[in-house]
């Protein structure tokens, strides 16, 4: 059986999926956007701001799983420009032990939803 997360701490999904799966031992969480979710409103203001909404985001996800970001393993961020890797990887490096981070790659693409500039999932375990 698989279970839903759903917290109304990270924004509600805005298509058919959701916030996360946890399947035995396994959560999968969809990618996360910068959108406060209490204001519903995109925080774009600087790359580092939209970076901590997403991890943030994340946060709220990982915590209505009972789970922190020491459970994450895998992660993928998408990003609009390459050019901004180094400030975004500046803000995700705070919320990780440099010696227990979890697997990651990162990928630049053409278009993001809603046009933002940085989006991350993740794959954690209990």
């Amino acid at each position: 059986m698989k279970k839903i997360i759903f917290t109304d701490k990270a924004p509600a999904p805005i298509g058919p999926y959701n916030q996360a799966v946890l399947k035995g031992d396994t959560l999968y969480a969809s990618g996360q956007i910068a959108i406060n979710p209490a204001t519903g409103e995109l925080v774009l203001d600087t790359i580092e701001a939209e970076t901590k909404q997403v991890m943030l985001n994340m946060k709220a996800v990982l915590d209505e799983a009972g789970m922190t970001f020491e459970n994450i393993v895998k992660t993928t961020i998408f990003i609009m420009d390459m050019n901004d890797f180094a400030k975004i990887n500046s803000v995700y490096a705070t919320y990780f032990n440099e010696k227990t981070a979890p697997a990651r790659e990162t990928v630049q693409v053409a278009c993001l939803p809603k046009n933002v500039n940085v989006e991350i999932s993740m794959i954690a375990i209990l």
